[in-house]
Parts: C-alpha cells; structure tokens; sequence
C-alpha cells in the first residue's frame, strides 16, 4: 500500500521524475492520459473511500447518545467557548474529544458530510447540528439556544 501511495505521490507531484533512472531527467509527461488525472490523487485516500459503516454508526450513536453533543478539540478555543455556554446554562452535555481519539480525524469526515463544515466544534443538540462555538455562542446570547433546549 505505502509503495503504491509512493508511486502515485511521484506520478501526480513530480511528473518530469526518470522512474528508471532515479534522477531528474528527459521524461516527459503526457498530461491527457490517464495516468494524471484527478483520480489519482483521490485513490490516495479520500475520506469517504475510508470511512468504515461502523464509524458511522458509531457517530449516529453519539449523536443521539445526549441531548447535547459537542465533538471537540481540547485545544480548540472555539470548542472552549461552545462548553462554557452550557456551562453558564448549567446544561449538561457530552464533549467527544476528537484529539484524544484514534478515530477522531475519521469521525470529523463523518462530520463534515453530516453537517457540510468539517470544523470544530459541532454542536448538537437533540440531534439536530447548530454549527460551531460562534454560532452557539450567538443563539445563546438571543435567548434562542434556550428555547431549544426547553422544548
């Protein structure tokens, strides 16, 4: 696999690369064949080709597992501030810290196809997605965050 990426890297990024020879020469690539297209970059490992359907179920879980749901980073200023919102609303909820997990970087692909944003925090709240730390922070503010926790 990593021999296969290796050969592609080369393919895709230094396309003027002698493969027989192993230094810089004459070759000259053939932009219209197949062998650079974009394609190539997305075998590399596009998110949704390694998304496993268990990580998905697993994120539909969390989602559902807590009226609030907030998946973090712990370094995150911005996830920072979603928490302290429900902390001034003495509101419980649940931080997935993506930093602090093996599949944290798969679970915020989920995310970013589920919610269109792959930033952090993705704030839920009864299943539905009211975007990041800001936006939170705004609906809070309005009185609206409130209302949607109430009902």
């Amino acid at each position: 696999m990593y021999f296969m990426f290796q050969q592609k890297f080369k393919k895709i990024f230094f396309p003027f690369f002698n493969n027989s020879s192993n230094k810089m020469g004459d070759y000259s690539a053939d932009w219209d064949s197949p062998d650079y297209t974009y394609d190539d970059v997305d075998d590399l490992g596009s998110s949704k080709s390694k998304i496993m359907p268990a990580t998905r179920e697993l994120v539909n879980e969390l989602i559902a597992s807590d009226s609030v749901v907030i998946f973090s980073k712990t370094y995150c200023p911005y996830c920072t501030m979603a928490k302290e919102v429900f902390d001034k609303l003495k509101h419980k909820y649940t931080a997935i810290e993506l930093d602090s997990r093996d599949d944290g970087d798969e679970i915020q692909s989920i995310l970013s196809e589920l919610t269109g944003a792959r930033t952090v925090p993705r704030v839920f709240v009864k299943g539905e997605c009211l975007g990041g730390g800001t936006d939170v922070k705004k609906m809070f503010e309005s009185g609206e965050l409130s209302m949607k926790l109430s009902h």
